[in-house]
């Protein structure tokens, strides 16, 4: 039995898979029609690869035929992104993809250590507020819950910068682009440094310098209070609802009325289908911050993905016209990430809930 289910989720894993392709088509025809309703001159800007090509727009139109009929430039174009030319970025005057393989880590630093503890706490407390439902637990949570939810982002995160930095001096924020101090910065720069993973937290330590990591915890303790605080409340909320709406079904009263005790008939039977709606938020919840949580790197000086696309979009970093190149990279970018963390939701669901074919 065990061997047969591996098969059937493997196959189902494979269709889900054999699904992402005709997705990130369609993504791409929808972000290329978009493109078609700027002027040839800024299109050119996608299929710029070195800044010597600014000189030569005229050129690079009719290399790339970008007075060509629609199709014709969107099979160009869409090669050119497979072979991994996403085009010159004005805001880091770099290559697009250098620019998501260098700042995704900074984005990565302060997201994966908030996803679990935002998913799993949250949980947790949701589960522990339906099941003490109108009682002390889940009146202290629900507070929590609408409280922490009701909150700005960006008056949280200048409420901790204000407290945990500026009055008690305990958790700076990012120095000169790095999620470290000035002694961190000049010995990452000094070429002593060799970046494995592009986090800093992780790197330290292969590096030998379990020091820099240190420092580079305390610089993400902040954002990553404040990214926990509000997206927590939220997934507490939605298990809470979930779990008392399961609670209340047939087949949970008629294991109660068989004698099973109370804990097993929750942690064995109501919370596991009570995930399935928390499981479709949570995969999202952890694609947005994955690509960028905008607010948060902008107030502490964190230079990630977030940070970067907005100043794309606002016309780097200068201030002038928006960063077509940087933006339509962001947006393939982003695409991805979604579509995988659907992908990921729907083996979860195939996990949690029986009632789901995988042959």
């Amino acid at each position: 039995m065990r061997k047969e289910k591996k098969m059937g989720l493997g196959s189902f894993i494979i269709r889900r898979l054999l699904l992402v392709i005709p997705t990130i088509l369609g993504v791409t025809i929808l972000i290329f029609a978009v493109t078609m309703m700027l002027s040839p001159a800024t299109r050119a800007m996608i299929y710029i690869h070195d800044p010597k090509q600014l000189s030569s727009i005229e050129d690079i139109i009719r290399m790339y035929g970008l007075r060509d009929p629609a199709y014709e430039q969107y099979f160009r174009w869409l090669q050119q992104v497979l072979s991994g030319n996403l085009g010159w970025g004005i805001t880091d005057k770099c290559p697009v993809l250098q620019s998501i393989i260098t700042r995704l880590p900074r984005t990565a630093e302060i997201v994966l250590p908030s996803i679990p503890i935002i998913i799993l706490v949250g949980i947790y407390f949701g589960v522990q507020a339906a099941v003490h439902q109108d009682r002390a637990t889940d009146h202290v949570t629900r507070f929590w819950a609408i409280f922490g939810w009701s909150l700005p982002t960006f008056w949280l995160a200048i409420m901790l910068l204000a407290i945990f930095y500026g009055y008690l001096g305990w958790f700076p924020p990012g120095t000169a682009g790095y999620p470290l101090g000035n002694k961190a910065v000049q010995y990452v720069t000094g070429g002593q440094w060799h970046s494995y993973t592009g986090i800093f937290t992780i790197d330290g330590f292969l590096n030998g310098q379990a020091w820099i990591s240190l420092d580079a915890i305390k610089h993400l303790v902040l954002p990553t209070m404040g990214l926990t605080i509000i997206q927590m409340a939220l997934i507490i909320r939605v298990m809470r609802s979930s779990m008392l709406e399961t609670l209340g079904k047939n087949y949970i009263i008629t294991a109660k009325a068989k004698g099973l005790k109370n804990k097993e008939v929750i942690n064995r039977h109501a919370r596991r289908n009570a995930l399935i709606p928390v499981m479709t938020l949570s995969g999202m919840l952890a694609a947005g911050l994955l690509t960028g949580a905008v607010i948060t790197e902008t107030i502490y000086g964190i230079q990630g993905l977030g940070l970067w696309a907005a100043n794309a979009a606002l016309g780097g970093t200068g201030g002038g016209s928006v960063d077509v190149p940087s933006v339509l990279g962001f947006a393939m970018f982003a695409c991805l990430v979604y579509v995988f963390a659907n992908l990921i939701v729907d083996v979860l669901y195939a996990y949690l809930d029986p009632r789901i074919r995988l042959e």
